[in-house]
């Protein structure tokens, strides 16, 4: 795989190590076991994958080139390059300014933007609608587009289900930048609707065997379906695609809910008509790194310790698939380990920041389960595993750990 030229600052010398030494021995991607490392009274559980995946990193390079080839020029980006908090900050601080933020409140209008000026497009790519709009202004939509190839290979396959008079259902959050973008494109080619886990699913179904009426629907799924969507014509034949960071399990559940469905409404010989087999097309890194914290949940462990930006979706599944076993911490990075007595963490149910007392139980051995999101750099799960090794005493050197892989 390509080798991205990103700043050293977002590599590092421990995690560096840890994924040549699992690249080297698991090529073919086949255990998902953590990796072990062991310092004397605490010991770490390293997911088998975790951090920056080939789209973020292809997105961070543009950026960071861009900048270095166009001094003096303006440069904006469209909203945040990746959800991570320490990315965007330091792209800000390097000048790039940003239009708008994940949720389209503005930031710069767009009158002050001309054709001199240097627009990135994120990773997550941009609506249809907003690309015209750049290439009104004679803005070069194609130079400076980070656009992970996973998420245009979602608009593909949505495309393709559009030519085959099938109507894509989009399995996203309604809000985030790469849904959106995704529908502005599957709505172009096909009647498009978007659900955000299984329980929208299960409306969706009840409306196709009769059980809700077309009124119930439309109010239902407000905003949610393209224009002229209609509940008769459009739900005869549908295929499921889905925003490329979300939880490979719901998805499934989702298309094989909607699978037996059409089997209950048209019956198994006429399936092919009716239901589009898609598979999933969630990008290889998402499922990589949901299976490898799948791997940690058949260890033993005393906590868990998940890093990322809060409003990065592929975090935060990781995160759910994490406190399912163990009590779990989401950070945005070591400044979040306020002491070896307490922790500032996201709540994914609440939305909101708390600080908790006595995380770290003081016993002879402890162990810590610890992944990162695909936005997250490595050298910030480094940041966090020194910090913590800090509060204990006796511990081996990571050069000493280092050695032993």
């Amino acid at each position: 795989m390509k080798r991205f030229e990103i700043p050293n600052y977002y590599r590092s010398p421990i995690i560096s190590k840890i994924k040549e030494s699992r690249k080297t021995e698991d090529l073919r991607k086949k255990d998902f076991s953590p990796t072990a490392l062991d310092f004397g009274p605490v010991k770490f559980l390293i997911a088998r994958h975790f951090g920056f995946c080939y789209g973020v990193e292809n997105a961070i390079e543009i950026a960071y080139k861009t900048i270095e080839e166009n001094p003096g020029k303006r440069i904006y980006l469209l909203s945040e390059m990746i959800h991570n908090p320490l990315v965007n900050l330091d792209l800000q601080s390097r000048g790039v300014k940003f239009i708008m933020d994940a949720y389209r409140n503005q930031f710069v209008e767009w009158d002050e933007i001309n054709t001199k000026d240097i627009v990135i497009i994120p990773a997550f790519g941009t609506t249809l609608e907003i690309e015209s709009l750049l290439k009104r202004k004679g803005i070069d939509t194609v130079k400076f587009n980070t656009t992970c190839p996973f998420v245009e290979r979602v608009w593909n396959r949505a495309e393709d289900l559009g030519k085959e008079k099938f109507t894509v259902i989009i399995h996203g959050k309604a809000k985030h930048e790469e849904t959106r973008a995704t529908f502005s494109h599957s709505k172009q080619t096909a009647p498009s609707l978007i659900v955000r886990n299984i329980d929208e699913t299960v409306f969706v179904s009840k409306t196709i065997l009769g059980e809700i009426n077309d009124a119930g629907f439309y109010k239902y799924f407000e905003r949610k379906y393209s224009e002229g969507f209609s509940v008769t014509k459009d739900l005869k034949r549908i295929g499921v695609v889905n925003q490329t960071t979300m939880l490979a399990s719901e998805t499934q559940a989702i298309a094989d809910l909607l699978r037996e469905t059409m089997i209950k409404k048209y019956g198994e010989e006429n399936l092919k008509k009716h239901f589009a087999d898609t598979r999933d097309t969630l990008c290889y890194a998402t499922n990589d790194n949901q299976s490898a914290a799948v791997g940690l949940k058949q260890e033993i462990a005393d906590l868990a310790i998940v890093i990322g930006g809060y409003n990065s979706s592929n975090t935060s599944h990781l995160v759910e698939l994490l406190e399912e076993i163990f009590t779990t911490y989401f950070i945005s990075g070591a400044e979040k380990i306020i002491s070896e007595k307490l922790i500032c963490h996201f709540d994914i149910h609440t939305k909101k920041e708390k600080v908790t007392e006595n995380y770290i139980q003081r016993k002879a051995k402890l162990t810590i389960a610890i992944t990162s999101g695909a936005s997250c750099p490595d050298s910030v799960v480094d940041d966090v595993l020194n910090k913590l090794l800090s509060f204990f005493s006796g511990t081996k050197s990571p050069e000493e750990i280092l050695k032993s892989l």
